[in-house]
């Protein structure tokens, strides 16, 4: 899974303005009408038009909407044997979706409104995933959701 990060959370990362493995971090997903872009920096940047967040049964769009899952198992890990850190959680399930087609999962720390919720990193689901009623789980990779060499 390839992935990029956000410029707004490299600079929060630097100045402790977010703590990966405390703070509530959900996520998205978002369909191939998205291009991802280091300069979007909130969830705001990604939100509307049918073919940015996921909408359909078992997947309701938008802040406070039903289809954005919250991270479990949040773990920040030290690996000293091959140079790096990462962010990794717990798998996610979706039941019964059958909201479009998944070309990426973006993980945010949902605040108030989109417009304060920091876009962490998004994840590239290739090859893209049609949703068609069935349950869609992400698994993460093995070095993590996030990972810093």
């Amino acid at each position: 899974m390839a992935s990029i990060t956000s410029n707004k959370v490299r600079a929060l990362l630097l100045t402790g303005g977010i703590d990966l493995d405390t703070n509530t971090l959900k996520v998205m997903l978002v369909g191939t009408g998205y291009t991802p872009d280091k300069d979007h920096n909130f969830a705001d940047s990604i939100t509307g038009g049918s073919t940015k967040e996921l909408s359909g049964t078992g997947y309701t769009g938008g802040f406070g909407g039903g289809g954005r899952k919250t991270l479990a198992s949040v773990a920040v890990t030290q690996d000293d044997a091959t140079d790096k850190a990462y962010l990794d959680a717990a798998d996610v399930t979706w039941t019964a979706i059958d909201a479009g087609t998944v070309a990426y999962a973006v993980v945010i720390r949902e605040v108030t409104a989109d417009s304060d919720s920091p876009i962490i990193v998004v994840v590239d689901i290739a090859p893209d995933v049609v949703t068609n009623g069935g349950d869609y789980t992400i698994q993460w990779a093995a070095d993590g959701i996030l990972n810093l060499t």
